[in-house]
């Protein structure tokens, strides 16, 4: 099968492309989960469990993670690109996410009016820090981790890191069904 069109290594086959964007969707939620505990340590004076799974992972840094791979990868020669991209990938998926979920869920997960540093806030979805933080985030994501990620695929069987991935990520996607199901019960 040929390569997804997002990485360029020619020995990335199909399974190991997608072992790749599977560990970066798990990364890219924990990193979210201990950015979140720390921030909000800073800004409320004590810890609180931050997310809406049961696990450490949140799942709107998973799949920012992912689309920042999927929309900024092919640009990594130009971290300048990659960066203004990080940041309008992620202030559009935190505003219509963060949109979504209140006008037809009734939920919001988060208020940038009532944190500090909240400058640029609009209707409190997005906010100019965390659209700067997201777009260095992704460059440590393109830059720092699928490298590390690419290196640990390659050198491992394709059909065993596909599976130990598929597990990762089948747990994550449990972890947010389970959730959904018994809020919504």
């Amino acid at each position: 099968m040929k390569n997804l069109w997002i990485f360029d290594k020619k020995e990335l086959g199909l399974k190991k492309s997608l072992s790749i964007l599977f560990l970066v969707m798990v990364f890219s939620g924990i990193f979210g989960f201990i950015y979140e505990t720390i921030f909000y340590r800073i800004d409320l004076g004590y810890f609180v469990k931050r997310g809406s799974t049961f696990g450490p992972w949140i799942p709107i840094y998973a799949f920012g993670g992912v689309l920042i791979t999927i929309g900024t990868y092919q640009f990594k020669k130009n971290p300048i690109i990659v960066f203004l991209l990080n940041c309008m990938i992620t202030g559009i998926l935190e505003y219509i996410t963060g949109y979504v979920l209140f006008k037809y869920f009734g939920v919001r997960l988060w208020d940038y009016n009532t944190e500090i540093w909240n400058w640029g806030n609009i209707n409190g979805f997005i906010c100019a820090r965390s659209i700067l933080f997201f777009g260095i985030s992704g460059l440590f994501l393109i830059y720092g981790i699928i490298p590390i990620i690419k290196r640990i695929v390659l050198k491992c069987q394709e059909n065993a890191i596909l599976v130990a991935s598929g597990i990762l990520e089948l747990v994550f996607i449990i972890d947010m069904l389970v959730y959904w199901i018994q809020c919504h019960k």
